[in-house]
C-alpha cells in the first residue's frame, strides 16, 4: 500500500513539474497523471487485499475499488478519460491533449490520490511504511 500510494505521489509531482515547464510535453503529462491515478487506485486495492491485475483501465479498478470503497466511482467520476494515455497514448497516432486537458488531467490525478490517501489515512498512520 506505502509503496503504491509513494509511487502514485511521485508520478502526480512529475505530472504538475513537466506541466509547469515552458512548452511542455502534454502527452507525458497526461501519462504520469493516469499513472498516478492507477497506484493511487492499486495502494487502495492492495491494502484491502482485492486481487490487482495489471490493467491500466481506470473505470475497471475503480470498479473493483468499489467494492471495498463504496462510493468511490462516484468521488472520482470522470478519472477514466485517463486510461489512453496509459499505453496508446504514449505512441504515434495516440490521444494528444491540448494545454486545457492536461491540466484536467493533473487535477483528476491529485483529486484520485487525495481521495485515496484520505480514505487510507487510518490504516497509513497505523502501520510503518516499507521505506
Amino acid at each position: 500500500m506505502h509503496e503504491w500510494l509513494a509511487g502514485a505521489e511521485e508520478d502526480l509531482r512529475a505530472a504538475a513539474g513537466i506541466l509547469g515547464l515552458e512548452d511542455p510535453p502534454l502527452t507525458s503529462t497526461s501519462f504520469h497523471a493516469q499513472q498516478a491515478a492507477e497506484k493511487a487506485i492499486k495502494a487502495m486495492l492492495t491494502r484491502f487485499e482485492v486481487p490487482v491485475d495489471k490493467t491500466h483501465d481506470l473505470g475497471a479498478l475503480l470498479a473493483s475499488a468499489e467494492s471495498v470503497s463504496r462510493g468511490i466511482g462516484t468521488l472520482l467520476a470522470g478519472v477514466e478519460v485517463l486510461t489512453p494515455f496509459a499505453v496508446s497514448g504514449r505512441y504515434p497516432g495516440g490521444p494528444k491533449p491540448l494545454a486545457e486537458a492536461a491540466a484536467r488531467h493533473v487535477a483528476l490525478a491529485r483529486r484520485t490520490t487525495e481521495v485515496v490517501r484520505a480514505a487510507l489515512q487510518t490504516y497509513l498512520d497505523s502501520e510503518p511504511s516499507a521505506t
